[in-house]
């Protein structure tokens, strides 16, 4: 019988039953793509991240929803260092080897906050907007654009972003590309720069509570319009979650904090 650890942690909030929960899994090898996919079937949350150490401070990372293997997860990357620098031992930067979207490295600042360094995926206007998009989100974006993982659907104000309505029929149309739809914070709004909500439901559920990956788009989106390199960001999901974003070069630096809600075992 083999024993798993999995650790549940919230990503981007302080606080537990806020942000995005993942599950973690360290591995000493990788089990067969099945079984990782059963796992996180069973967990049921938006992402687990299984994590397989190469060295120290050297990982290899793998996504799975509870439907499927996914390229590229932000707030299940976030959950995993939160992991390694907390119950592994880890010190200093760590880096994980991805698949899809390369090396990314991972460091902790001294107040436990976790700033990742992704590759920037700046999205590109659609000149021809697909009628799922429009039918799926029942509201007229302003502008709309896409980058390798979802149609950017900009809107006029942060109250339009909070109070849409969608049909995840029609969305799921869209696939491989999920919807996150976004505005520029509102004039009172002092705690934030950029609001936005992520649905996904071709990959692995209707509304991602927050999603990290997608920011290495946002982000730099809203700096060429707010003209800012760093900016805070937050999804509007019924959890919520702060993103701090910062434009480094070719990269977005994108970070968080996460709080721990269970460590289990399992058994297979």
């Amino acid at each position: 019988m083999l024993e798993l650890n999995i650790y549940i942690v919230d990503a981007f909030t302080k606080q537990q039953f806020k942000g995005n929960s993942a599950a973690v899994v360290p591995l000493k090898n990788w089990l067969a793509p099945d079984v990782m996919q059963s796992i996180a079937a069973e967990n049921n949350l938006s992402e687990t991240a299984f994590i397989r150490a190469l060295s120290a401070n050297q990982y290899d990372i793998r996504w799975f929803s509870p439907l499927t293997e996914i390229d590229f997860c932000g707030h299940a990357t976030l959950a995993a260092s939160y992991v390694i620098f907390n119950h592994l031992g880890a010190q200093g930067e760590i880096e994980f080897l991805t698949a899809k979207v390369g090396a990314l490295l991972v460091n902790q600042h001294s107040d436990g906050r976790i700033e990742m360094s992704f590759p920037n995926q700046c999205p590109q206007v659609v000149e021809q907007v697909p009628a799922a998009l429009l039918a799926g989100l029942l509201e007229t974006p302003v502008q709309v654009l896409r980058n390798r993982q979802a149609y950017f659907a900009v809107m006029a104000t942060e109250q339009d972003v909070k109070s849409l309505t969608y049909s995840s029929e029609q969305l799921k149309q869209l696939a491989p590309y999920d919807v996150v739809v976004t505005a520029k914070a509102s004039a009172i709004t002092k705690e934030y720069d950029f609001i936005s909500r992520y649905f996904w439901p071709a990959n692995g559920g209707d509304e991602d509570p927050v999603t990290g990956s997608i920011h290495a788009g946002l982000a730099p989106y809203w700096a060429r319009q707010l003209d800012k390199s760093e900016l805070v960001a937050y999804q509007a999901s019924q959890r919520g979650g702060f993103l701090f974003c910062h434009l480094a070069g070719d990269r977005v630096l994108v970070s968080g904090f996460a709080v721990l809600y269970l460590k289990g075992t399992a058994y297979l």
